[in-house]
């Protein structure tokens, strides 16, 4: 098993010193903050990652215990960016001698009449040769009892997909951080951002500069950038995660993680075997609709929103071996963009500031491919994978006028 990363006391001496130069700043701890200074170390460059919370917590959101993770992407850049995640876990599971991935399969269900999550990912599966199998009817009905589809679901199986224990396989990126020796600091919010050819992040009660910044603040997004002249349109959502008890003990224990598709509306529904919970499924909605302030989320009980009732009657209708009432329901944040696709991109003014937010549900399973990209900007090099999709210039009106104090 992996040690705990040993981040820095907050009332330690800077062994570093005050106004210390590193070569990369990242601010923001999470699953994209620290597989970005895990990678920037590896490459041998002096990088401090900062937390404003002290670690670990359940503030942000890459807390809990399972996230999917699969091949089968519709979005070509994502389906590109999961060939080098996937070895790039497992490389860190040798590293850390840690168990982070759990191969169940993933079933990718499209109900909705264009069957558009179907068609596009099989392409991309095709495309890239991963393994997958085409289910017909007949063969879901007899491999997967528990599911009750109609005959016109379109679905097929990504041989890969499956299970990353996230609390266990952050942890592993933060501890691998400090071991190629980054310096880690929690309990370090950001008050002020300087931009310039050495950029200085001022803390509450400490100074870091760097060469280079990249900014992973998640839900706290918006307060960050926009004294840096940066509005992307975002929205944080607060997210309901339930979890359903199986109507008979072991029914659920071998079924893969499934995503569908809805008939109705094309939005998506998510299930994985539960690690939290023995006995349960984890089956949620892919968005949510309390938008919420992220230092404030739970000033609102859980469940009571209009996303349980409509996952209540999809279990009902779809999950034949599970119960329709969920017994525990925790909570998740999504900073979310208008096209559900995340931002990774310079600062258009200020090149050696580098920004990855509203990941919008998509983010774990990428991390370790978006953090080798950030790190390349950092490095002042190109991204090796084409992230213009991703870019700021995809939302109008999203760079204001330029202003640095927090």
């Amino acid at each position: 098993m992996a040690s705990s990363p040993r981040a820095a006391p907050d009332n330690a001496p800077d062994i570093h010193g005050k106004r210390s130069l590193y070569d990369v700043v990242v601010v923001g701890a999470g699953v994209q903050g620290s597989a970005t200074a895990y990678q920037c170390a590896k490459e041998g460059l002096k990088t401090v990652l900062l937390e404003q919370f002290s670690l670990p917590h359940t503030r942000g959101s890459s807390h809990g215990q399972s996230r999917i993770i699969r091949y089968s992407y519709d979005q070509p850049h994502y389906a590109e960016m999961m060939l080098e995640a996937f070895p790039m876990w497992a490389q860190l599971e040798k590293e850390t001698n840690t168990v982070l991935y759990k191969k169940t399969g993933l079933l990718t269900v499209s109900l909705h009449p264009t069957g558009a999550l179907y068609h596009k990912s099989l392409k991309q599966m095709r495309k890239y040769n991963r393994g997958h199998k085409v289910l017909d009817h007949k063969t879901l009905k007899r491999d997967y009892p528990q599911l009750s589809l109609p005959q016109t679901a379109l679905a097929f199986l990504d041989y890969d997909g499956g299970t990353l224990r996230a609390d266990k396989a952050l942890r592993a990126l933060q501890t691998a951080f400090v071991n190629h020796g980054g310096i880690l600091y929690d309990c370090q919010k950001v008050v002020q951002i300087i931009p310039g050819t050495t950029v200085r992040v001022v803390t509450e009660d400490r100074e870091f500069c760097g060469k280079s910044l990249v900014l992973t603040p998640g839900a706290w997004a918006s307060p960050l950038l926009k004294p840096l002249g940066l509005d992307p349109p975002l929205e944080v959502w607060r997210i309901n995660v339930p979890y359903w008890r199986e109507k008979e003990c072991g029914g659920m224990k071998t079924f893969p993680n499934v995503i569908i598709e809805s008939e109705e509306t094309g939005s998506h529904i998510y299930s994985i075997q539960s690690l939290e919970y023995p006995g349960m499924t984890k089956v949620a909605y892919h968005g949510g609709s309390d938008c919420v302030d992220p230092d404030c989320r739970d000033d609102v009980p859980p469940g009571k929103k209009e996303e349980v009732e409509y996952l209540k009657r999809s279990v009902s209708k779809y999950y034949s071996a599970l119960e329709s009432e969920p017994s525990i329901i925790e909570t998740c944040m999504y900073t979310n963009t208008p096209d559900d696709e995340l931002i990774i991109d310079r600062h258009p003014v200020y090149p050696n500031i580098a920004v990855c937010c509203g990941c919008s549900g998509h983010g774990f399973k990428l991390a370790p491919s978006v953090g080798k990209i950030l790190c390349h900007l950092a490095m002042g090099k190109e991204p090796h994978i084409n992230i213009a999709a991703l870019s700021f210039k995809r939302f109008k009106n999203s760079c204001m006028t330029h202003s640095s104090k927090l």
